[in-house]
């Protein structure tokens, strides 16, 4: 049984880094898709950076593209999200998730990722 825990939020001004993490159980040495979505109230779920397990491609959305890095440690089986250069409107619920085993290409369809960690709460404000 796939499951995901998220841990690493907090609060932090503007300007500031965060490192999420979410440990990973249930998963072999084969190829999934991860990705990190996080979730603003009254704001649609948004899938911000996938990685491929196998191959370490990667992608990132727009608005996160080069202050946000999703990296993997296979022997940890943990994923990470760097996050510099916080902004206020980077205030969110981070969610870890995961697809099913197969071959994805990156970025797979957001709607692939069937598996979710609980969130972690992440505020930047000064």
């Amino acid at each position: 049984q796939v499951q995901l825990v998220e841990s690493g939020g907090g609060s932090v001004q503007p300007g500031g880094s965060l490192t999420l993490s979410c440990a990973t159980s249930g998963y072999t040495d084969r190829s999934v898709n991860m990705a990190w979505f996080r979730q603003s109230p009254g704001k649609e779920r948004e899938g911000i950076a996938q990685i491929n397990t196998v191959g370490g491609l990667t992608y990132y959305a727009d608005s996160v593209k080069g202050r946000f890095t999703i990296s993997r440690d296979t022997s940890e089986k943990t994923l990470y999200l760097q996050m510099n250069n916080l902004k206020p409107e980077d205030t969110a619920m981070y969610y870890c998730a995961a697809t099913p085993v197969g071959f994805y290409g990156v970025p797979a369809s957001w709607a692939a990722f069937r598996y979710w960690g609980q969130g972690t709460q992440v505020t930047v404000s000064s």
